[in-house]
């Protein structure tokens, strides 16, 4: 199959940021040709972006119901639904897409409540389509290379992990449409920083280290007053592989922009990645010198390899990372039209469901001032 896979998108305009991500990720292999959208919460939003994209006339829809009800019945519908919408929406939106047939790439997090996760997730079975949700880091090259390693027993058995997210863009008051939405539960969901940044720093941990957690401690803070959801941190982790671990996130810490920091300790060494320089990957082993992988660079697993497509040296990052996991979904959508068995290597709905299960259990243990089990 050498064709383009027919691709539609909810949400994600030519003013929104996210947008123009999803939309630089699927051009990158050039395995996507964007055909439809309903792009806007209005209809003539959508129709002025769907102008500025050179999408056809008819297929520029003025919601996403009319989206997926008329390229159901198209000869040529769209084949990938990608969801790129406040975070209220995604349910009834995926929901719908999966139902009528379609493949989709959902931001994340995925939904409010683990009830709509859970329900989703049966859809996603019964249906047979697949589903991905866009936690991008674990596309960067080095950091599939450190869970190529930690699995491999590069690091022993491992002991504890830290993990950071640290932002400042919401130390004052909410400003701007992006600030609006992301602290109005309403919209954004119960959980604040946690549910948006915090998400991203559990299914990292979970990815890289093949651990999940099992129990948590959680103290959550709204810093800026009068804001109704969280935009401060601290989560103390017991992982299903015996670790132990430290979650943190915040959105109120002045100079930091996209701090997101990975430390993995085991008994024969330790790994160590940072976000703003993702092409480094620090290797530390029991009495032996500091080793410093970098992207493209000589030692790296098969895994790296495959999601690095720049020569060493030259920088790789965000979009980058966003691009592996479309490629690797698009392969696994090529399978499956071509008959063939495939292992998806990209974030599944099943971590959408396990972010969600840690949003609500931390909250839960906020609330109560104890340590909360979660359900798997």
């Amino acid at each position: 199959m050498t064709r383009k896979l027919r691709w539609g998108l909810v949400g994600g305009g030519v003013d929104a940021f996210i947008g123009a991500v999803h939309r630089h990720a699927a051009a990158l292999d050039g395995q996507y040709d964007l055909v439809a959208g309903a792009l806007s919460s209005t209809p003539e939003r959508s129709q002025i972006s769907g102008q500025v994209l050179g999408l056809p006339e008819d297929r520029v829809y003025n919601s996403w119901e009319q989206m997926l009800e008329r390229e159901r019945m198209r000869p040529d519908p769209v084949e990938v639904v990608s969801i790129v919408t406040p975070n209220h929406m995604h349910f009834p939106v995926a929901l719908a897409a999966v139902q009528a047939g379609f493949h989709v790439i959902c931001d994340k997090p995925l939904v409010h409540t683990s009830e709509q996760a859970r329900a989703l997730e049966a859809a996603v079975r019964e249906s047979g389509t697949l589903f991905a949700v866009t936690y991008n880091y674990s596309g960067y090259p080095l950091i599939r290379q450190a869970r190529e390693m930690v699995l491999a027993g590069a690091i022993g058995e491992v002991r504890k992990v830290q993990v950071e997210y640290h932002q400042g863009w919401l130390a004052r008051e909410d400003q701007g449409k992006q600030a609006a939405w992301r602290t109005d539960p309403a919209l954004s969901g119960p959980a604040g920083a946690l549910g948006d940044i915090g998400t991203h720093a559990e299914q990292l941990l979970s990815y890289v280290t093949g651990q999940d957690i099992t129990s948590l401690s959680a103290e959550l803070t709204s810093f800026v007053p009068g804001r109704a959801v969280d935009d401060d941190a601290n989560v103390r982790l017991r992982l299903s592989g015996g670790a132990r671990g430290l979650l943190t996130c915040s959105q109120v810490e002045i100079g930091r922009e996209n701090d997101l920091r990975l430390s993995v300790f085991g008994t024969l060494g330790s790994l160590g990645w940072c976000q703003e320089d993702p092409n480094v990957l620090i290797f530390d082993r029991l009495d032996q010198p500091r080793q410093i992988l970098t992207r493209g660079g000589p030692g790296l697993g098969q895994s790296a390899q495959a999601a690095t497509r720049l020569p060493a040296g030259h920088p790789e990052a965000f979009v980058e990372a966003f691009g592996n996991i479309y490629r690797d979904f698009a392969a696994h959508v090529r399978a499956q039209i071509a008959g063939k068995a495939h292992s998806p290597a990209y974030p599944t709905i099943a971590d959408g469901v396990r972010g969600v299960e840690f949003v609500e259990a931390a909250i839960e243990s906020a609330s109560s001032g104890s340590w909360v089990n979660l359900p798997r």
